[in-house]
């Protein structure tokens, strides 16, 4: 895992409550523990622990509303300056001192009638530029402290396993249709992603080796091509499977039976879907047209898998 470029903003309010659904109110200082701020009715063993709004945000909704808002008034723990966390993503981070934030949300459903803002304006800011954070380590917080923020890249590696493409005798088009796959996917997202490409020869200690080294080096998804059938070259099920810590069966199995059911060839597919370490892997077929398949369907399902393979299900 590697974070982008830092950008520094400052802690202009810290506000609390001691019931939900509440605004809150500014204080001079707080701590933070593993489970949010000590004292605020949001803290709690969950993935909302602690509320990041933009000033910026706030002189916005104030000018198109006519009205002024006061830090707390949307319910927000953290009123930041400088900082434009409508670019912030799933799974980066910020740093207050000592303390370690990651995003584990953006935005939030409207309470609607619950919330007195709506009630009075017909709409509300927090719940289109707000986002929402757990602890990674705790501290102490007080106004006018340097709030940074750490994008993180997400790795995605595209591998494709032919030793005919390895040689320079056949052309790769499964592994750059994977990758385009993958940037259409993350074009709709706020993620910031590396994607890199690779070919090896149908060889399972070479895979074995670029699957380990994506597991130490924190790589967040790993999707192979090629060596899915029963050919005596075609291993790439074989290792994953050995490396797997979880296995994750669903998918496969439901895009073999959709396209098995007007190619059974497709049935002779041996794909499969795992997690090693941290790391999200799929092995697809060797062909364009069925990377096509496959990833209509991954897709569907990838930003969930992303999140609770990082230990985040917000259900």
């Amino acid at each position: 895992m590697k974070n982008a470029p830092p950008t520094e903003g400052q802690v202009v309010s810290l506000n609390i409550s001691k019931e939900k659904g509440a605004s809150k109110k500014p204080v001079n200082e707080v701590e933070v523990t593993m489970t949010g701020i000590a004292g605020d009715a949001h803290a709690g063993v969950w993935h909302r622990q602690i509320s990041l709004l933009a000033i910026e945000s706030v002189k916005r909704f104030s000018d198109a509303s006519g009205r002024a808002f006061g830090y707390g008034d949307f319910a927000e723990n953290i009123t930041t300056d400088g900082i434009n966390l409508l670019d912030a993503a799933m799974l980066d981070r910020f740093t207050i001192g000592d303390v370690e934030l990651e995003v584990t949300q953006l935005g939030k459903k409207c309470h609607g009638d619950g919330c007195a803002i709506y009630q009075e304006v017909g709409r509300c800011v927090m719940p289109r530029e707000g986002i929402f954070c757990r602890v990674l380590r705790g501290g102490n917080i007080k106004p006018g402290d340097a709030i940074v923020y750490h994008p993180r890249y997400l790795e995605c590696r595209v591998i494709t396993l032919s030793d005919r493409a390895h040689q320079g005798a056949y052309e790769d088009l499964s592994g750059p249709r994977i990758q385009k796959h993958l940037h259409d996917f993350f074009k709709k997202t706020r993620w910031h992603p590396r994607i890199t490409g690779n070919i090896l020869p149908d060889d399972a200690a070479l895979l074995r080796q670029a699957l380990d080294a994506a597991k130490d080096e924190r790589v967040d998804i790993v999707i192979t091509t090629g060596g899915t059938g029963i050919g005596p070259r075609d291993i790439t099920p074989d290792v994953v499977t050995a490396l797997a810590d979880k296995l994750i069966p669903g998918i496969m199995e439901y895009i073999r039976v959709a396209c098995g059911a007007t190619k059974p060839n497709a049935l002779l597919s041996r794909s499969v879907a795992a997690v090693i370490g941290g790391t999200l892997v799929y092995t697809l077929p060797g062909s364009a047209k069925a990377v096509d398949e496959y990833m209509s369907e991954i897709i569907k399902t990838l930003e969930h898998a992303l999140l609770m393979a990082h230990g985040l299900d917000a259900h």
